[in-house]
């Protein structure tokens, strides 16, 4: 800030703890020479004297408190308006304080009285400049780029540094861009100097609102609106956090009573209330996404969790409840991705139990599904597996296709093969047992190459004792009449 000049020469060397101490000097022998010549040089000066004024306004824009100067400045110029330096002091306080307007006005009044007076020309210069910080700032808010306010607002408090207004503008952006510490920090400072500022108030809430922190939002909200009723920031803030809440409640309350149909249209209800709020909706979409799961809604379920992780991608939940779901649709390598940024988060027993299992099922995955080539469940009993090799083997068997062409025979070749594999597999207890647990069963000679023959494995199931042809001496029924599924059986 520019230094403030004083209309009457005064000693500025001795403390003035309050500025009316100007016009009523107490002279002492300590103070010698200087308090007499200050004496003489104040006593000329009353109230009703716009060098008075003029003179605390200076001496209170340099303790920075520029409201006091504000209205002792405007004192000044109503005594005389052609008090130049009254009406410039008082442009450069309505400057500091955020009004350009009004400065504006005042520094062309110090023009028609002064036409050359350069200071006041590069003050209305920096009006105009505020003028247009907020002008900018006001399309950004209007267009949701908050960025550019607080860009504008920084800008503009370079100028007007003591204006309240720009910096809960800027608080408030902060808090609407994620910002929270900053936000709080400058809502903070102005609640210092004024408790009962309804806009800090509000601020506050704002950011503890968007924290989750729901119930100490609304005291907040509340108490912004003791100090300023019609606040209708506030009013909405408070309304849309008590019914952001109570739907919230309301949808946990149906979960635990098993009734997911109701929590997940409560959760669906509660996401609509307020948009910006991104910590809570993302505890909803991911609420949402359990009571999916819970209604075999997996894919809707991995879509919410993906919505909530890109809300807040440090949610460990959301991660953890899509990568059981991608576990549950089979997509393992999703899975174990998911899984990996959990433990590299939080590298607990837990976490590392849950990425080996997805790691394991990956493995699996890769390798041929017996159960798949049967048609079988992974719980299915002995008797199920064997009733379903019997099924797929007469199906598959190369004797009721010699009569199809040579692609169809190596095809169906192939499939009676990995039927034979898969039995092997799964009617060995210790065979299944491992093939489950993941181990390679590649190494092993009744598995792959060599030794096995699945025409072996389909004799020994069905009692057959050699024969002619790839069957072992049984004979198909590949008549006209027979369908697909219908064909006849015979021992040889």
């Amino acid at each position: 800030m520019a230094a403030v000049d004083i209309d009457v020469p005064v000693d500025t060397e001795p403390q003035i703890h309050n500025p009316e101490d100007m016009d009523r000097p107490k002279a002492s022998k300590s103070k010698g020479m200087h308090s007499t010549a200050r004496k003489n040089t104040l006593r000329h000066v009353s109230p009703k004297n716009a060098s008075y004024y003029g003179n605390r306004a200076a001496t209170l824009m340099m303790l920075c408190r520029f409201r006091e100067a504000l209205e002792d400045s405007q004192q000044a110029v109503r005594l005389d308006d052609c008090f130049m330096k009254g009406h410039l002091r008082e442009g450069k306080c309505h400057l500091l304080l955020g009004n350009a307007m009004a400065a504006n006005r005042c520094f062309q009044k110090v023009l028609e009285l002064e036409p050359s007076n350069k200071e006041a020309e590069q003050e209305n210069k920096t009006a105009g400049t505020l003028l247009e910080y907020e002008r900018q700032a006001d399309f950004g808010f209007e267009k949701r780029d908050f960025r550019k306010v607080v860009y504008c607002m920084d800008r503009a408090l370079a100028v007007a540094s003591a204006c309240h207004r720009f910096k809960i503008l800027k608080a408030e952006c902060l808090a609407l861009l994620g910002r929270y510490p900053e936000a709080q920090s400058v809502a903070s400072d102005i609640l210092r100097m004024d408790s009962t500022n309804a806009d800090a108030l509000y601020v506050r809430g704002l950011c503890l609102y968007y924290e989750d922190c729901i119930d100490k939002a609304v005291q907040f909200f509340v108490q912004a609106l003791r100090m300023a009723p019609d606040h209708e920031k506030a009013r909405l803030a408070c309304r849309n956090a008590k019914a952001l809440k109570a739907k919230k409640e309301e949808g946990n309350q149906a979960f635990k009573n098993c009734n997911y149909e109701a929590a997940y249209q409560l959760y669906t209800e509660a996401l609509t209330i307020d948009p910006n709020n991104i910590k809570t909706n993302a505890k909803l979409y991911c609420n949402r996404a359990t009571a999916g799961a819970k209604l075999k809604k997996l894919n809707q379920a991995i879509d919410d969790c993906t919505s909530a992780i890109k809300l807040d991608d440090t949610y460990i939940k959301a991660y953890l409840r899509r990568a059981q779901c991608y576990m549950n649709t089979e997509q393992y390598e999703e899975a174990v991705r998911d899984y990996e940024k959990v433990y590299q988060t939080e590298k607990t027993s837990d976490h590392k139990h849950l990425l080996k299992t997805a790691q394991l099922e990956l493995k699996k995955s890769k390798r041929k599904d017996y159960y798949k080539v049967l048609g079988v469940s992974k719980n299915a009993t002995e008797d199920e597996i064997k009733k379903a090799y019997r099924k797929r083997a007469l199906m598959h068997h190369p004797d009721r296709h010699s009569a199809a062409t040579p692609e169809v025979q190596k095809e169906e070749e192939k499939k009676f093969k990995e039927v034979g594999e898969a039995f092997t597999v799964l009617s060995d207890p210790k065979k299944k047992m491992r093939y489950d647990s993941g181990h390679d069963l590649e190494d092993e000679s009744s598995c792959d190459g060599g030794d096995f023959d699945a025409n072996n494995i389909f004799r020994a199931f069905f009692g057959g004792h050699g024969g002619g042809g790839g069957g072992g001496g049984y004979s198909f029924d590949s008549s006209p009449d027979s369908g697909p599924g219908n064909f006849f059986f015979q021992f040889g």
